[in-house]
């Protein structure tokens, strides 16, 4: 299977909303990145790039500061493992609920 259809697959499940947004995590080459986003208004609320761990703890942050506790995780296609379990495990560490 690609990344492309696993990718397309998943986003059809997952939407986030006022309640429960969406964390998106990007990896390319040099970085990792993630924002949380609101799919019902198109808005991003929180934004974060750095290294995995760290920047699992930094978007969680952020999305505390912005009274978001539960988010739904959208790993993007990626397999879960890696930096992408790591982003995980660094955001449930600063606080997130998914």
């Amino acid at each position: 299977m690609t990344f492309t259809k696993r990718k397309v697959r998943t986003r059809t499940k997952i939407r986030g909303t006022s309640d429960r947004p969406r964390l998106s995590v990007y990896k390319s080459n040099k970085y990792v990145s993630a924002q949380i986003i609101d799919d019902e208004k198109g808005v991003t609320l929180a934004f974060a790039k750095g290294e995995a761990k760290e920047l699992g703890k930094m978007i969680a942050e952020k999305a505390l500061k912005a009274k978001i506790k539960k988010v739904v995780f959208d790993k993007g296609g990626y397999m879960y493992h890696g930096k992408i379990k790591a982003v995980a495990d660094g955001a449930r560490e600063g606080g997130l609920e998914f």
